[in-house]
Parts: structure tokens; C-alpha cells; sequence
């Protein structure tokens, strides 16, 4: 039988990945693999507490923050968004998918915060890319895995504010930017930068020691660089330990600007299976803030919007929740994400399993790569 630690350094052998932190949990049993090295050069060996840019996979925690000022009453699911983001409080949406940016008609009704949780407000990426209203806003969604690339937030919101919604509120599932618009939400709502309430509130309380929007020069020497892969298949830096993440971004990205390692991560997950608490007993999140997190918030219709993202899959807040069994390892009920690092985070609640796999490589695409399904397909025989 193949182990993990088999599956793993075959990647790594083949030259596709300079390392991996691999972790799959049921219960008090934790199987941890690390292999290969932090960087291309193998100047030093990837361990369990590597710090890997977990790019998408930050949407949960993102998500998770969110309920934590509803679980408080500060915000209410039904609430107008606009009351904090002004900019988004009357939007304009295109008369048509395929319109013209100039050929708009006004939203029916305020975007609320439920449209923000279940990324169903609007603004986002559908299948189609060719869109105009899509088009526009590659203008202003840059790549998350350059957090430099994005203005301070309220030039952000701006700059957003003045672009169409593709969709009328409510009635797509659309990728990416209501995360972004999350994270924004929380601070406007606060009076805190996100990391701040992050820090404070989920965690400080879970003990996440290694998580946040920058590394600190002294776990440096923990830090992974990232790569992405050259025309031929070799591996071309991207950004290096000293790079992108050695300071606080302007826009903190709810959408995908955390470093993580795998105990942190498993730390996360282990509370929502928890419903909502932590190791000490103390409680992050409501056991329904929890449930509504993995819950599917998707029809059919919005699903085939998104199809190229969700493969038999539907969304809760800040991460997939899988619908079909269309392989091995898409238990229904399964929750979490793939980042476009090479990272995925998954609970099966059914089963009280944990699975992570944390690499650094870049990921060109919504569909995970090859190392990311051999995986799901070695923890679904565990």
C-alpha cells in the first residue's frame, strides 16, 4: 500500500514540488508527513511547522470572523451591508450577464450580509471570464497572491463601487471578492484592521501561534518561498521568505493573505467539528454560526453559474460543502477549500476527519492539482 509519505515524495522526486506538510486526523489519531525542502534549492527540509502561504483556504477563517460579530449581535444576517460599506449601498448591476459595463440597471434590492457570507452579492467570478462585468473587474480583484498588488481599503471600496455587478443580489454564487469584501466588513464593523480582530478572536482563542497576514523576521527560517511553474515544468520563484509577507499588506485579504502551518490549521478545523469550540472548552463560534458555516446555501441555477469552481460541490460561508459523491472523497457534507498555493483544508463531519495538505507551488486554476486528489484519495481509504 502507498503511504503518504510515499505519495508525497513522489512529487517532490519529480521536481513538481520543492516540499509538502501533509496531515490527516481522526480524532486523537494524527498522521503528519513532511518532505522535501522549504525552497527549490534545499536549503532547508520542510517540517511540521513550516509557514506556507495557505492562500483561499484564509476564506473560512474570514467567514468564521464574520459570525463571530453576528453571534454578538453587532451584525445581523439580514442586515444592509451598506450601512458599513457605503460604497456598495446602491449598485448598479449590468441588464444582463453577457451587457455591455454601460448598459446597467439598479439592484432590486441592498445586498445584506448574508449575500457577502454565502458569495452571493454580486460581485465575483463566474465560469465565464470572457464577461464584460468579469472583464471590469480583473481591473480591480488582482491576484491574491500578491497582496501588494491591492490599495488600502477604502480606495479599494471605491474603486469596486464604481465598477457593475454581474449579478443581481442573491441570485448567483460568484468567487472570490465578497471574501475580499468580508474582510472589510469586519473592520468597518470593529474598529479594528482585520489582523487585530483575527489575533483577538479566533486566533489567540484556538492558539494559532503561526497564523497571520505577515511572518515576523524571527520565523522566517520557517517560512516557505513560493514558487510557480516555468513553461518547461521547472519552478520559478515567486516570492521568497523576505517578500510579499515580511510586512502587513495595505488590504489585509480576508480572501486568501494568510500564512499558516498545519497544526494551526488542524486547530481551526478541530473547532468547527467542535461546533464552535476550542481545545480549553472556551467557545470562538455558536454551534449554529458552525452549522450554517458548512451548510450548502446554493440552488442548482447558482451552482451551474459557478460550475467551473464547484464540482459537485455547493458553498457554505467561506468554503465548499460537497453534494455528490462524484469521487472517493467527496463525502456529502465535507467542508472546506483548495488555495491557489497548493493547500487544502477539509472536515467531514459525518466521519470526524481532518485533512490538510499544505505545498508551494501555484495553482493556475480552480481545479486542484494532481498531489491535492491523489491526497483526498489516500485519506478517503484511511
Amino acid at each position: 500500500m502507498t503511504t503518504l509519505h510515499d505519495l508525497l515524495d513522489a512529487h517532490v522526486g519529480a521536481g513538481t514540488l520543492p516540499g509538502a506538510v501533509a496531515l490527516v486526523a481522526r480524532g486523537d489519531q494524527v498522521e503528519v508527513v513532511a518532505t522535501g525542502s522549504q525552497d527549490a534549492e534545499g536549503d532547508a527540509p520542510m517540517t511540521r511547522d513550516s509557514i506556507v502561504r495557505v492562500a483561499s483556504i484564509t476564506k473560512s477563517v474570514t467567514a468564521a470572523a464574520v459570525l463571530v460579530l453576528v453571534d454578538e449581535g453587532r451584525i445581523a444576517l439580514d442586515d444592509p451591508v451598506g450601512t458599513w460599506l457605503p460604497e456598495l449601498e446602491t449598485p448598479m448591476v449590468v441588464r444582463t450577464p453577457a451587457s455591455p459595463v454601460d448598459d446597467l440597471v439598479p439592484a432590486v434590492r441592498p445586498i445584506t450580509v448574508f449575500d457577502v457570507l454565502a458569495s452571493q452579492a454580486g460581485y465575483g467570478f463566474a465560469s465565464d471570464f470572457t464577461l464584460p462585468a468579469v472583464q471590469e473587474l480583473f481591473t480591480v480583484q488582482k491576484d491574491g497572491r500578491i497582496p501588494s498588488a491591492f490599495p488600502p481599503a477604502d480606495e479599494w471600496m471605491a474603486a469596486l463601487g464604481s465598477i457593475p455587478m454581474l449579478y443581481q443580489p442573491g441570485d448567483a454564487w460568484l468567487y472570490d471578492t465578497c471574501s475580499v469584501l468580508q474582510g472589510v466588513l469586519i473592520s468597518r464593523v470593529t474598529g479594528q484592521s482585520l489582523p487585530e480582530f483575527l489575533a483577538e478572536r479566533i486566533f489567540g482563542p484556538l492558539d494559532m501561534v503561526d497564523t497571520g497576514f505577515e511572518v515576523p523576521a524571527a520565523q522566517r527560517g520557517r517560512f516557505t518561498s513560493f514558487y510557480r511553474s516555468g513553461d518547461d515544468g521547472s519552478l520559478e520563484l515567486a516570492d521568497g521568505p523576505g517578500g510579499e509577507w515580511s510586512r502587513l499588506p495595505a488590504l489585509p485579504l480576508g480572501n486568501g493573505g494568510l500564512a499558516s502551518t498545519a497544526d494551526d490549521w488542524l486547530a481551526f478545523c478541530r473547532m468547527l467539528l467542535a461546533g464552535g469550540l476550542a481545545a480549553d472548552g472556551n467557545r470562538v463560534l455558536s454551534a449554529d454560526s458552525v452549522h450554517m458555516m458548512m451548510t450548502d446555501h446554493t440552488n442548482p441555477v447558482q451552482r451551474d453559474i459557478g460550475r467551473l469552481f464547484l464540482e459537485g460541490q455547493g458553498w457554505g460561508f467561506g468554503g465548499s460543502v460537497d453534494i455528490d459523491r462524484t469521487n472517493p472523497w467527496n463525502v456529502p457534507g465535507r467542508y472546506g477549500w483548495v488555495g491557489g498555493t497548493g493547500t487544502a483544508a477539509h472536515v467531514v463531519p459525518a466521519t470526524g476527519a481532518i485533512t490538510i495538505l499544505l505545498t508551494q507551488v501555484a495553482a493556475m486554476g480552480p481545479v486542484p492539482a494532481p498531489v491535492i486528489r491523489e491526497f483526498w484519495r489516500y485519506a478517503a481509504d484511511v
